[in-house]
């Protein structure tokens, strides 16, 4: 680093940009320079077991693959790469010169528009949830898949992250939790090498964002934007796309976030018809927080306020117990909710997703994907027919079906006005999990304002289909409990918690 000390100096000199403030930010391997309307990168000269930004050639090179592996999600932010010369009379200067560093030059973005600090605020909505899962879905939807293996990368990272934890100073990270977190991933990677060999011949494997977590999405123009990917190693980022979204997915955990990683696991599963790869997520969480574990401890060190120091290192320790912890499959089970158009079964579902770690799979959705449109997209009365839905049901019930023999639990979201509809989805947990059935039960009028109220729900019931269900005959609800969701969200759902546990 102290071949860089000149070059810090001179980027961080207000006289450098003619007067105008600079706010520099250190990570472990960068330092970035935001002034006025621009944000300046620069590679730190560190070498760790995972990243090799030693000489100038290498930094060169990483600027350049930044840029260009950038521009796939975020071409309005990279503007290109730029040099800090020496020039003849020995001044530093941008160009006109020996190159002495390269940086990567970037269009600023507000100071506030870090996902992080949007979450932060409490800013991320159910709506920005969605775009930025219909994103990660686009992102990955474009990407060629990538020849290989599912486990040897993932063998890689699972062993890189315990040599990084082996170098840091010792008491650094808890041996114990250290020992049992890589014994434990390896024997659970072991369990899925079928499935993640079978998903990369299937080309879940592709070249990705590779460092997808929070604080490196923004908000630009008003979307989530993703930006600042792994550049330095192609290789680690050639992942499973399931494994790319689970840094998101930690990272959201981590903060406390379980209601939003849940929505934006879904919908991302629902863009990307993904299925049983979620049997390996909870491995993919914990290699994630493993990641962070060491990253943290290793910036802790290059930290010279003892308190910042002091702060990374618990938050290192805080990320490797994360890792355990998601070593822990949830029990598996089956949740139905079934009840007429409006009597909240899609927000009670999402309200009870987190507390079980179950996926929510919603029949309006599965119509909406067996007819090629969008969530939000209205679909016309043929759409409806006695056909239609029992095609749509008959892939609800499967796709349920495959889950739990996955591993996931499930929660099934459905009118399941029929009999045959109730009893067919109970069935589906048959030889594999518990099955519990709630039927919601609201008076009309409520129904009535509830769906009169919908803007850009995936169900298109309206109001005269609430009228026409007042007419079904529901039949015998034998092994369902029946539930008031008359009242608000909060008190359904801790109503329906209390059903739940008593089963």
């Amino acid at each position: 680093m102290a071949g860089q000390d000149a070059i810090i100096a001179f980027l961080a000199d207000p006289a450098t940009h003619d007067g105008q403030p600079v706010h520099r930010i250190d990570t472990h391997a960068a330092h970035v320079f935001l002034v006025g309307d621009r944000a300046l990168k620069m590679k730190r000269a560190v070498r760790y077991s995972y990243l090799d930004y030693s000489t100038l050639a290498l930094r060169r090179a990483a600027c350049e693959a930044e840029v260009r592996l950038n521009r796939r999600t975020a071409p309005e932010l990279y503007l290109g790469i730029c040099s800090i010369d020496c020039r003849a009379d020995g001044s530093l200067g941008f160009g006109g010169g020996e190159p002495m560093e390269w940086l990567v030059d970037m269009r600023r973005f507000p100071d506030d528009a870090l996902l992080s600090d949007v979450a932060g605020r409490g800013d991320l909505t159910p709506a920005l949830t969605i775009r930025l899962a219909d994103a990660i879905a686009r992102f990955h939807q474009q990407l060629e898949p990538v020849a290989g293996d599912g486990t040897t990368r993932l063998y890689r990272v699972i062993d890189g992250n315990r040599q990084s934890m082996d170098a840091l100073p010792e008491g650094l990270l808890p041996a114990a939790d250290v020992d049992a977190w890589h014994a434990q991933s390896l024997e659970m990677l072991d369990r899925l090498e079928p499935l993640l060999d079978a998903r990369a011949r299937t080309g879940r494997v592709r070249h990705g964002h590779g460092d997808l977590h929070l604080r490196n999405i923004c908000l630009f123009e008003g979307e989530p934007v993703l930006f600042d990917c792994l550049e330095f190693d192609a290789e680690l980022a050639q992942t499973d796309t399931l494994y790319d979204l689970a840094f998101l997915l930690m990272d959201l955990r981590f903060r406390g976030l379980d209601w939003q990683a849940s929505l934006l696991r879904d919908r991302y599963c629902d863009r990307m018809a993904e299925a049983e790869g979620l049997a390996a997520l909870p491995l993919f969480l914990s290699v994630r927080a493993a990641v962070r574990a060491h990253v943290n401890a290793a910036d802790s060190l290059l930290r010279t306020d003892s308190k910042e120091r002091a702060e990374l290192a618990a938050t290192a320790r805080r990320y490797l117990a994360a890792a355990v912890a998601h070593l822990r499959s949830p029990r598996v089970r089956l949740i139905a909710i079934g009840g007429l158009s409006g009597t909240g079964k899609s927000t009670l579902a999402r309200n009870l997703a987190p507390h079980f770690d179950a996926r929510v799979l919603r029949s309006d959705v599965v119509r909406k994907t067996l007819a090629g449109v969008d969530p939000e997209s209205r679909l016309p009365p043929a759409s409806y027919t006695p056909e239609a839905a029992a095609a749509v049901y008959g892939e609800f019930f499967c796709q349920a079906r495959n889950l739990l023999a996955a591993g996931v639990p499930v929660i099934a979201d459905a009118v399941f006005a029929t009999p045959d509809e109730r009893a067919a989805i109970a069935t589906a947990a048959d030889g594999i999990c518990p099955f519990h059935g709630l039927w919601l039960e609201a008076p009309h009028e409520i129904l009535h304002h509830r769906v009169e109220n919908r803007h850009g729900d995936v169900s298109d019931a309206t109001a005269r289909v609430v009228a026409l269900q007042q007419d079904y005959e529901i039949g015998d609800l034998v092994g369902w409990q029946r539930l008031d969701s008359s009242g608000d969200t909060e008190r359904v759902a801790a109503n329906a918690m209390a059903q739940l546990g008593s089963l």
